[in-house]
């Protein structure tokens, strides 16, 4: 019962910190971006990429959904992603748990 306060907490804060502060974030572009502009290649991008169709692929406006104000998008991003990423982590834990397990007692002379 503790680790599942623990893991909630985290993830509400997470949750918070996602939804709440995404929208102060800089304007500035992320590390590929900055890097594509250094290197003077970002217009070697093909126009129509499959990426850009992707429902979070706008390119020039940071991470906003495409048909949804960007005062929502932002934090809705920050959302998913957030929750995308706990579901993930968690997922391989338990995957890495039952396989723990299993091996632990198959090996285990003394049972």
């Amino acid at each position: 019962m503790r680790n599942r306060a623990f893991f909630l907490t985290g993830l509400s804060i997470a949750l918070l910190i996602a939804v709440f502060l995404s929208p102060f974030a800089s304007s500035d572009p992320d590390g590929l971006d900055r890097v594509s502009e250094d290197l003077k290649f970002k217009d070697k991008e093909h126009p129509e990429a499959p990426a850009t169709k992707l429902p979070f692929a706008n390119i020039f406006d940071g991470y906003a959904l495409k048909g949804v104000p960007e005062g929502v998008a932002t934090p809705l991003a920050g959302l998913v992603g957030t929750l995308a990423t706990f579901g993930i982590a968690w997922g391989i834990g338990q995957l890495a748990v039952r396989r723990s397990d299993s091996s632990d007692s198959s090996q285990n002379p003394l049972e």
